[in-house]
């Protein structure tokens, strides 16, 4: 059994940071590509950052040059550093990781951007 648990969500005032972790825990023996996707009522799931186990990367549009994704091999954890956040940022966060033939996802973290 794997388990992928969030934290380090809450509310921020815009032009605020964040930084959000993934711990995974379970029967592991290798994870492979990560992510944090987000999502708000009403709209689809959306890729906000993914890391291979190499290290690249990739970053949606709308977070460049703002969100910076990271992730330990060692500690199996990975990690989502969020710059000049803004409004529209506004959404719950999931982890995301395939382990062999699947793919995990944790329970979410609320990321609420408001004055």
């Amino acid at each position: 059994q794997v388990q992928l648990v969030e934290s380090g969500g809450g509310l921020v005032q815009p032009g605020g940071s964040l930084r959000l972790s993934c711990a995974a825990s379970g029967s592991i023996f290798s994870i492979g590509t990560m992510g944090w996707y987000r999502q708000v009522p009403g709209k689809e799931r959306e890729l906000v950052a993914g890391i291979t186990r190499g290290g690249a990367t990739n970053l949606a549009e709308s977070v460049k040059g703002r969100f910076a994704i990271s992730r330990d091999n060692a500690k199996n954890t990975l990690h989502l550093q969020m710059d000049s956040l803004e409004p529209e940022d506004t959404a719950v966060y999931y982890c995301n990781a395939k382990i062999s033939y699947f793919t995990y996802w944790g329970q979410g973290t609320q990321v609420t951007v408001s004055s």
